[in-house]
């Protein structure tokens, strides 16, 4: 599994940035397209509602065809017929469009009245929802375009109007020590053009496409650093996972998601727990009359489940030896009452054996555990060690023996009293042990049942 790169940060916020101007554009158009389709509505069907509208085709033609480049665009937008520049085209188009409104649709039908009253009576404000729409496309660029167009639209528009004027009235007509009747006969003037006012209308449209365009600009920056915490974060999902569904051949779910989650178990420590040594008895022999493939199918699928068994007990595998395993509890992940949850397992194990038609031999010891990493930087493994650990395989083996399948130390008897019946079966000399150990059985395991191994590895 490989690292991820700023290079995949990269390409992957530019991919995830492009769908969201894409749909943010979509959106945008969509919502243009319907006020326009709506206008295109209303001027057609206007006669039937006033009878003294006259409707203009040429006004009913303009409709339309703004009507039509909007659905048309919707349909190019992220096909391979989208070309960078095309919102562009759009939004001037658009802009210029209501400018032309200004300049072109009459604001009276008297031919005395000026067409700058349509500047004195609607405004620039007409032109503010461009602007806003065009931040729905993240592009700081196309927001500056936006304002600027209409910046020149407006004046272009107003100039024209003005040129128009036989004569034109303005804020410096106005003597400086105006009275009223100054105001009233130069204000109120239907020759009133307003140039100061102009001014401040574009400067102000400007100044709002600017902090809009560092708004969205900033939001830019943000959508970025969230990208790339998101594929960090997806990436420590992904390396979690695997290392779970590693470990989760191993050791159950939550606690292979503890060992994830939490470092510590895995650093040297000592605990009192318990070991589970586990053999199959007369696996040689089995081997022997089997082919190798036939073998190492039915020693999988066994193990397999055994590991299952083991786990739902709340037991770790430590390790695989040969046909069987070591298995301990509450080491390295902390367990309550470790004797009982590996007297459990062994039941566990023993309904799996005969399942698969195998007999195995148990030993169960409990006492300190020493966990943790042992190796160098180019190798390491994950170990136990401890008298508890060499016990259990001691007792594993001696269960042949003692004609048993599970044997037990005292200290899991003295662990489990009380809860669990155990029954001793006598004390015995331990290679490794310098005094006699004690060893238990469950109570309802009698000797009688290792007469059953033999016939059962010969089927």
């Amino acid at each position: 599994m490989s690292d991820t790169t700023p290079a995949d940060y990269a390409e992957e916020s530019a991919a995830r940035l492009l769908r969201a101007e894409q749909n943010g554009l979509r959106l945008a158009i969509a919502c243009r397209t319907l006020v326009v389709g709506a206008a295109f509505i209303w001027y057609v069907a206007a006669p039937f509602l006033f009878s003294d509208f006259e409707p203009r085709l040429a006004v009913i033609f303009i409709l339309l065809a703004f009507t039509a480049v909007g659905v048309a665009h919707l349909k190019i937008i992220g096909t391979g017929l989208d070309r960078w520049w095309m919102k562009y085209a759009v939004y001037a188009l658009d802009t210029l469009a209501i400018c032309a409104t200004f300049v072109l649709i009459p604001i009276s039908r008297a031919e005395d009245v000026p067409q700058i009253i349509a500047f004195r009576a609607y405004g620039i404000y007409y032109l503010f929802p461009i602007l806003a729409v065009s931040c729905l496309s993240l592009s700081w660029r196309l927001v500056i375009w936006v304002g600027c167009m209409c910046v020149f639209g407006w004046w272009a528009a107003f100039l024209w109007v003005s040129a128009q004027m036989d004569r034109t009235l303005s804020w410096a007509d106005i003597p400086a020590q105006a009275t009223r009747q100054d105001y009233e006969s130069i204000f109120l003037s239907i020759d009133f053009i307003g140039r100061g006012n102009r001014i401040e209308e574009s400067a102000m449209l400007l100044f709002a496409a600017l902090g809009l365009a560092v708004a969205v600009y900033r939001a830019r920056g943000v959508f970025f650093a969230q990208v790339a915490s998101e594929l960090d974060w997806r990436r420590e999902r992904a390396a979690r996972e695997h290392i779970s569904d590693l470990l989760g051949k191993y050791v159950p779910e939550e606690i292979a998601q503890k060992l994830i989650a939490d470092a510590a178990p895995l650093k040297p420590q000592r605990s009192i727990g318990a070991a589970l040594v586990m053999d199959i008895a007369g696996f040689t022999r089995y081997s022997a009359r089997h082919d190798p493939e036939h073998v190492i199918g039915a020693l999988n699928a066994f193990l397999a489940d055994a590991t299952q068994a083991v786990s739902g007990a709340g037991g770790i595998v430590i390790t695989y030896l040969g046909d069987g395993f070591l298995v301990t509890f509450n080491a390295p992940v902390k367990i309550d009452d470790p004797s009982q949850a590996a007297l459990r397992a062994a039941s566990f194990l023993r309904q799996t054996a005969r399942t698969h038609r195998f007999e195995i031999r148990i030993g169960i010891a409990t006492g300190e555990l020493v966990t943790g990493i042992i190796g160098n930087d180019a190798r390491q493994s994950f170990t136990v060690y401890g008298d508890a650990v060499n016990l259990a395989s001691r007792l594993e083996g001696l269960c042949k023996q003692a004609g048993v399948d599970v044997l037990t130390d005292e200290a899991t008897y003295n662990a489990v009293r009380g809860t669990m019946s155990l029954r001793r079966i006598g004390a015995f000399d331990i290679r490794g042990f310098s005094a006699q150990t004690s060893v238990f059985a469950p109570a309802q395991q009698g000797a009688a049942e290792t007469d059953r191994k033999s016939a059962a590895l010969e089927g």
